[in-house]
């Protein structure tokens, strides 16, 4: 059987605080960051980027520093704000990571945590 070659895909995920903290900002995105590593047979050097965003009711921190204190200090990381929409999950943290793997798109885990579980409910977790 022929190896797949290592290729870049997009990996999704979000959590939800029930405060705006710092520490529950670290505590739900280092989660996060865990539960998408192990789902997806990640380790440290497959991860190319993150961009992370956050809705327009967390101001306590940056969801960049949690990444940070979770080991990725050295991978670049980016923070936005998400859109205000009407509706929307309230403080709400999203990642998406771009690395490299050997899994096809189709069998990506994205993690989807806390009130974020509904979120992409079309998507394997």
């Amino acid at each position: 059987m022929l190896a797949v070659p290592e290729r870049v895909q997009a990996l999704r995920g979000a959590t939800t605080i029930d405060a705006d903290t710092a520490e529950q900002v670290y505590e739900r995105v280092e989660a996060l960051l865990a539960q998408m590593f192990e789902r997806n047979a990640l380790h440290h050097d497959d991860i190319i980027d993150i961009f992370l965003t956050a809705t327009n009711d967390i101001h306590s921190v940056f969801p960049a520093a949690a990444a940070r204190s979770f080991g990725l200090g050295d991978v670049p990381l980016l923070c936005a704000q998400e859109l205000d929409i009407e509706g929307a999950a309230p403080r709400c943290i999203r990642i998406l990571a771009h690395v490299y793997t050997e899994t096809p798109r189709a069998d990506l885990r994205h993690v989807y945590l806390e009130g974020a579980a509904g979120l992409r409910d079309d998507l394997p977790g």
